[in-house]
C-alpha cells in the first residue's frame, strides 16, 4: 500500500469533484493546533522532516488509482482524472523543534486545490502525532534536570512506525539514546539496553546470570537488580562488578517499587562497595510528572528511562489539530459555524523577544526586531533547502524553551503564553464574517445572528487579541 491512499475517502471524493468542475485554482490551507492539551506550556514543532519526504516523492500511479477505485466500488476508468497527479506547490511551515502555541500555523499549504486536498490526512497525521510526542518528551528532559533521558518506548508504542517516530522526535528533544536499534540505525542515535526479568529468571540465580551476561559483552555492562529481592540484588551486582574488575560506564537499573527510596539504599551499597562510579538507572511507569519528583526529593538516580506513557503521550494522546481553508484563487475563506475556530488568509507568525507572538497576515510588514516563524521549506514541489538534521532542530528547541517564561516551563500547572493577532488579520476576519453573513442571510435555514462585532481582548490578557477571540467557525470536515 503506498503512501499516497493512505488517506480519508472523503479526501478522494472531494478532489474528483474538484477535477470533474475544473478547479484548478490555488488554494492555501493552515494546519494548527486549536486549544494546547491541559497541563501543556508550550508545543514542539515536529514532524516537518517526514512531511517533505512525502511531498516530494508524491504522485498519484496506476496502482493508486485502482486502490481508489476499489474502495470507491468504481471501476477504474472513472479516476482517470487523478493519473499522474503530483505535488506542485509550495510549503511554509514552522522548522522542528520551534516552540509553538495554540493558533499558530505549523505549517501552510499553497497548491491547486486537488492538490492540496488529496495530503491532508497524511500531513495530520504526521505532524500531530510528531508534536505531541516531541512535546512530552521535552517535558521529560526538562524535568530530568540535567540527568540523561533514554526513549524505552518502542514495545508498548501504537505501532512500530509510531516508535520510530518517537525515538526520532525523542532525539529532537534531547533524549540520550533509545532502546530502538532500527532508529539508532537509521538515524545515527546512541542504542541503549540492558536485560530483561526473564534473563535472570533463566539461570539459577542472579549472579549466574550476571557474570555470564558480562562474559558475553566485555564493554560496560547494566544489570537488571530488582527481579527479587532489590537490595540484595545490588549487593550481588557489586560484588560481580568487583569481581570482573568493571565500574566505570557500569549500571545497575531499578525497574519497579519505590523508585527514590531503592536509589538511596542502591547508591548506598554500592558507595560502601568502593563503586561510587556505577551509576543508578531507573525505569517503569515513568513520565515527566514521575521524574520530576524524583529529581525534587534529591534520589540519587543518574539515568532516566522512560517508555509507554511518553511514546504515547498518555496524558494527551492526541492534539485538537485541523487543517483548514483558509484562502482559495487569491480571496480569504472562511465558514460560519457554531463550533471550530479559525482565521482566513495566508499567515506568518512573528516571534517578538520580550513580547507574545505576534499572528498576521503573510503580506504584513514584520514588527521591529521579530523573527519570522514560518519559512518557504518547499517550492513547485520542491525542497528549498537541504533536510534538517536533528542537531539543528535540537539546537533550535533549546534557544525557544531559554525564552520562554518560567510559568510555561512549570511541569505541574503551566500557563501557555498567548500570541496576539494583528489588527489587520483582526479587521480582515470582522470584515469577511460581515460580507458572509450578508451574503447569507437570505436562506430560511439559517437563523440571523447578531451583527458582527471587533474581536474582544483575550480575558487573560486585558487589551490583547487571543486566536480564540477571532470568533472565526469552521467544522471538522
Amino acid at each position: 500500500m503506498s503512501a499516497v491512499t493512505t488517506t480519508d475517502l472523503y479526501e478522494v471524493t472531494m478532489v474528483l469533484s474538484y477535477l470533474h468542475e475544473g478547479m484548478d485554482r490555488e488554494a492555501t490551507f493552515s494546519l494548527f493546533v486549536r486549544d494546547l492539551p491541559p497541563e501543556r506550556g508550550f508545543l514542539v514543532s515536529a514532524g516537518l522532516e517526514p512531511v517533505l519526504d512525502f511531498l516530494s516523492a508524491f504522485r498519484v500511479t496506476a496502482a493508486d488509482i485502482r486502490d481508489f477505485a476499489s474502495a470507491l466500488g468504481r471501476p477504474p476508468e472513472d479516476l482517470a482524472a487523478l493519473s499522474g497527479l503530483r505535488f506542485s506547490g509550495e510549503v511554509c511551515a514552522v522548522p522542528e523543534g520551534r516552540v509553538v502555541f495554540a493558533g499558530e500555523p505549523l505549517l501552510e499549504v499553497t497548491a491547486p486545490v486537488a492538490e492540496a486536498q488529496l495530503v491532508e490526512t497524511f500531513l495530520l497525521n504526521q505532524v500531530s502525532h510528531q508534536t505531541s510526542v516531541a512535546s512530552k518528551a521535552a517535558r521529560c528532559v526538562l524535568a530530568a534536570a540535567g540527568h540523561p533521558v533514554i526513549d524505552f518506548s518502542l514495545r508498548r508504542d501504537h505501532g512500530t512506525s509510531a516508535g520510530l517516530q518517537a525515538a526520532r522526535v525523542g532525539a529532537l528533544v534531547g533524549f540520550a539514546g533509545t532502546s530502538n536499534v532500527a532508529a539508532a540505525v537509521r538515524w545515527g542515535l546512541r542504542a541503549s539496553g540492558t536485560m530483561a526479568h526473564s534473563y535472570i529468571e533463566a539461570f539459577p540465580d542472579e549472579e549466574s546470570a550476571f557474570h555470564a551476561f558480562a562474559r558475553a559483552h566485555p564493554g560496560p555492562v547494566t544489570f537488571l537488580v530488582d527481579t527479587y529481592d532489590t537490595v540484595r540484588g545490588v549487593r550481588v551486582a557489586a560484588r560481580v562488578l568487583r569481581e570482573i574488575g568493571r565500574g566505570p560506564g557500569c549500571a545497575v537499573r531499578l525497574d519497579s517499587g519505590d523508585l527514590g527510596e531503592l536509589s538511596r539504599r542502591t547508591r548506598c551499597v554500592l558507595d560502601a562497595a568502593g563503586l561510587p562510579e556505577v551509576r543508578v538507572v531507573v525505569s517503569g511507569g515513568l513520565d515527566e510528572y514521575r521524574v520530576d519528583e524524583l529529581v525534587r526529593s534529591g534520589a540519587p538516580i543518574d539515568v532516566y528511562a522512560v517508555g509507554t506513557r511518553v511514546g504515547t503521550s498518555a496524558d494527551a494522546p492526541y492534539l485538537d489539530s485541523a487543517y483548514k481553508l483558509v484562502e482559495y484563487d487569491g480571496h480569504p475563506v472562511m465558514k460560519l459555524s457554531s463550533a471550530k475556530v479559525t482565521a482566513p488568509g495566508r499567515k506568518q507568525i512573528h516571534r517578538r523577544p520580550g513580547r507574545p507572538d505576534l499572528l498576521a497576515l503573510r503580506d504584513e510588514p514584520a514588527p521591529p526586531g521579530a523573527e519570522p516563524l514560518l519559512r518557504t521549506v518547499m517550492r513547485n514541489g520542491c525542497r528549498t533547502a537541504p533536510p534538517d538534521t536533528l542537531a539543528e532542530a535540537h539546537e533550535r528547541l533549546v534557544a525557544d524553551l531559554s525564552a520562554l517564561p518560567g510559568s510555561a516551563l512549570r511541569i505541574r500547572a503551566p500557563v501557555p503564553p498567548v500570541p496576539d493577532v494583528s489588527p489587520r488579520l483582526s479587521r480582515t476576519t470582522a470584515d469577511l464574517r460581515e460580507r458572509l453573513a450578508a451574503r447569507h442571510a437570505g436562506d430560511p435555514l439559517r437563523r440571523p445572528g447578531p451583527p458582527a462585532a471587533p474581536p474582544p481582548a483575550h480575558p487573560d490578557r486585558p487589551g490583547r487579541v487571543g486566536p480564540d477571540s477571532l470568533d472565526v467557525k469552521d467544522s471538522d470536515t
